[in-house]
Formats: C-alpha cells, structure tokens, sequence
C-alpha cells in the first residue's frame, strides 16, 4: 500500500507540470512576436590529464604515483529560429565508461524567461558549482552539487532576483559501466551521484555484505526550487543569498513501494573584491527501505563506477574561499588561490562524520586550465585505499588521508 505521502509526490509533481506547461502556453501566446536571437552554432570540447601522488597509510608503492587522462569531452552549443541546444559528452578512459552529462533544448519566451527540457542541472544551492577546485565539495558526493537529471527546469530573473523551478522524472540516463550496457536509471555509468538498486547480481558485480539485504531502490519523480536575491554593495561587490528546496521519491521495485526524500539547503556566493565566498548548509534525508521491507540507515549511491553506502540522513557544512590573482608571467594570466572545506555531520549517533579540505590553486594559461590540489579526507569515499567507505557508518578516528593532484585541461 502506498503512503500517504507518495499521493502528495504525485499530486504535487503532476500539478507542477501542469503548471509548467499553461505557463508556456500563456507565455507563447503573448510573446509570440517577439524577436528571436540570431542563429548560431559552437562546437566545443576539452581534453584533461591527471598526476597524482596518495598517502593514504603504508609503505610507498609505485601505485602511489600515476599520471591518467581524466577525460576528454565534445560540448555543442546552437540556436535555430529561437530553440536552443546545449550538449555536453564525456569520456572517461580511467574508468572505461563515456555517457551524456547535460543535453537540453531550451527556449527564450522573453528576456528574462527560460524553459529547459532534458538532461538539465539541478537547481540546488550554490550554481553552477559551490567550490572552487577540482575536486567539487563534499555535497557532491551525496549527488547535492553540479547534480543533473532528466526533466523540465523554468528559470526565471526579475531585477535582482532569480527564480528556478523544476521537475525531474528520473536521472540522467547512464552509461556503459565496465563495459556492460547500463541504460536508464539503474547503471552507475554518469557523471552525477544518484541513488541506485543494488541487488547482488549487478553487471557491476558489487558484492552484498552476508547479512545484508538488497536495496533495489533508484529515485523518481523530484521536484526542486530554487530562489537567489542577488545583494549589491558598494565598488561592485555582490551577495547572492538563496535558499533551495527538494523533494523527490524513491522506488523500490523489489516491493513496488515508494518513500520519499528531500533535502534543504541556505547558501551565499559573495565576490568581495578579489575574493570570492561560496558558504551553504544542506540538509537531506533519504527516507529509504530494502527489498524486505526494512527501512535502511544508509543508500547506495554511485557515479562513474563503483556504488558506496551513503548515511540516510546527514547536515551538511561548507565554505570554500577563494582569492583570485591577475597576473603577467609567460602565458600565465591568472591564479586562483582557494581553500574548500566540507563537514558531513550524519545524524545516526552510530555512524562517524566526514570531512574533505582541498588546498589548491588554479592557474589560468590562455585555454589551458590546470588545478593544483591538496586534498584531505578523513572517512572520505575516495580518499582512500579502501575505494567507496567512510560515507556510510564510517570508522571512529580515521585516518586523514591525502592526495596531490595536478589536473591540467585544455578547454576549446
């Protein structure tokens, strides 16, 4: 028997979309003359390789020390008659696996007014990222930063304000995992952290604990808000303060059951000068059961490759800040100086909290992008020999773990 609380998913994602369409409706209707945007076509991409060095406990082995291409990825941007394309695909040799990470038409009503529709960004807290280095913050990781999925996103700005409003049918369609076709909600082939069925017998072959039960569990049926005021102060300095709102289901296909999630979150991006605050706290609970029944304290997640256990409920705390340096050394015009930090508090007294610091720089050399990080983490998913723990339960005092690494990028 469904919960009452999946009638009102329902209701109110249906009425969203209603929503959505009589105001393109209406807004076509009075706009219909207005002038398009002339036509054009971009096609882009970029090519980035990784050098790293780990210390995540032991001796030193030359598996310490490697240098991967991180990715390589064709990006398409066009307008025709007012409709427009932005596409974006990427592949990822290191991990055997290439899939779509955005690709959405869009369309102006009016200067001011946008409708997207397909593998679109989730409007959440601080966009379009809420850091400053390679490594994202930790809400990435929980699918709470850069996430995108397929739906229909209204965006909105009236003088100082922005307003985005969304409804999601499912995640982004993933790709190949370890060279098993993954298509759908359930593979864990994408470039973005969403919740994904693990039932033992995966083409990913992820290994059930003895004990443990599958969760064959993926997310449907989201809807988010979000609204920014944009803040200005003096000398051309800027607050943009906001708060964001989210609230999908999660369907367990084992037991034809749906259970809600949502999460919430406050958060400011500030340009001061030469420096550039990005702060937010979030909020999530994912209100998850297993294939019996059994409500769960944590959830499978994954991207790119390997799912881990992720902490049903957590807060979220983070604040990146960044100091931003012109200057005049050969090809080098720009350094970004930065330092981002993000605490997982997990709300079950069972489980140890999270943390993830990166150090870095960025260095700006015409289309060359390279980052330069320091990258921390106690009871983090991927710093660690151990790929994929620290998320969930976690471990009491974890070791802090580190990585150097160099990303360097050519963007065209």
């Amino acid at each position: 028997m469904k919960k009452p609380y999946d009638t009102i998913l329902y209701l109110f994602s249906g009425f969203l979309a209603v929503f959505i369409f009589t105001f393109i409706f209406n807004i076509n209707y009075l706009y219909a003359q207005a002038e398009n945007d002339e036509d054009y076509l971009n096609i882009g991409g970029a090519l980035r390789f990784n050098l790293y060095l780990t210390d995540y406990g032991g001796d030193f082995n030359p598996n310490d020390f490697q240098a991967t291409i991180d990715t390589w990825r064709i990006n398409v941007n066009a307008r025709h008659s007012g409709v427009g394309i932005n596409f974006e695909y990427r592949f990822y040799p290191t991990f055997n696996t290439h899939f779509i990470k955005q690709g959405w038409f869009e369309y102006d009503f009016t200067p001011s007014t946008q409708i997207q529709l397909g593998v679109t960004q989730v409007p959440f807290g601080n966009l379009q990222y809420n850091s400053h280095n390679w490594w994202f913050q930790g809400g990435y990781y929980v699918g709470l930063e850069d996430d995108h999925d397929m739906g229909l996103k209204l965006i909105h700005d009236r003088d100082n304000w922005n307003l985005q409003v969304a409804y999601f049918f499912q995640p982004e369609p993933a790709g190949p995992a370890y060279g098993a076709a993954s298509f759908g909600t359930g593979g864990p082939g994408r470039y973005s952290y969403d919740i994904i069925p693990i039932t033992g017998n995966n083409p990913w072959d992820y290994v059930l604990g003895p004990d443990e039960i599958p969760q064959s569990n993926q997310e449907k049926n989201q809807v988010n808000l979000r609204y920014v005021y944009d803040l200005q102060h003096e000398g051309g300095n800027n607050s943009l303060i906001g708060g964001s709102v989210q609230y999908g289901g999660i369907y367990n296909s084992a037991q034809d059951e749906y259970s809600s999630r949502y999460a919430l979150a406050g958060h400011l991006d500030g340009n001061y000068g030469n420096f550039n605050v990005k702060a937010q706290i979030a909020y999530y609970q994912n209100n998850a059961i297993n294939d019996a029944g059994q409500e769960v304290d944590y959830v499978y997640m994954a991207a790119y490759g390997d799912p881990y256990p992720v902490a049903a409920e957590a807060t979220l705390y983070s604040l990146g800040i960044a100091y931003s340096l012109d200057v005049d050394f050969g090809p080098v015009s720009n350094i970004n100086f930065y330092n981002n930090y993000t605490l997982f508090d997990k709300s079950n007294d069972d489980f140890f909290n999270t943390h993830q610091n990166v150090l870095g720089a960025l260095v700006t050399m015409g289309n060359i992008f390279a980052y330069f990080d320091v990258a921390s983490g106690a009871n983090h998913p991927w710093l660690t020999n151990n790929f994929g723990t620290g998320l969930g339960q976690g471990v009491e005092d974890p070791r802090l773990n580190t990585r150097f690494n160099i990303n360097i990028g050519y963007y065209f």
